[in-house]
């Protein structure tokens, strides 16, 4: 099974965040969608809308934690990597994105086709497709 096996029984929307939004603003897109990671895209002028890396519900945490309610009020961009993005394709495997997630300790991947944006794929994703049963031959 591949990424886009799954992404084509998921909703087409993709939940992101400017790196320029504050922590506050993050944990209520989330909830307000319901989910628990955010796209972080960096608006390039030379590159249009491009992805730099993901936020969690575990950086709200930690910004909390760490900062107490004033955490609230930082931004994405101070608590985010974006050195390497980790992402996948629609093509790879599901053995391919969980060893990723699995080596890099995360929990959500950006799917990128062709430099653009098309997706998310999660850990529960990738368990329920493994515990999915195998299509009947016919």
């Amino acid at each position: 099974m591949k990424v886009g096996d799954i992404l084509r029984k998921k909703t087409a929307r993709v939940a992101t965040i400017r790196m320029d939004e504050t922590v506050a603003i993050a944990a209520q897109l989330m909830r307000a969608s319901d989910i628990s990671a955010l796209v972080v895209k960096d608006v390039v002028k030379t590159e249009g809308n491009t992805a730099v890396g993901m936020f969690t519900e575990r950086d709200v945490v930690r910004a909390i934690a760490k900062h107490g309610a004033a955490g609230a009020n930082i931004k994405v961009s101070q608590l985010i990597s974006v050195q390497q993005l980790v992402a996948c394709s629609s093509g790879d495997t599901l053995e391919h994105v969980r060893h990723l997630m699995n080596k890099n300790h995360i929990r959500h991947l950006p799917v990128i086709d062709n430099y653009s944006l098309i997706g998310v794929v999660s850990i529960r994703d990738i368990a329920a497709a493994f515990d999915e049963p195998a299509p009947v031959p016919a």
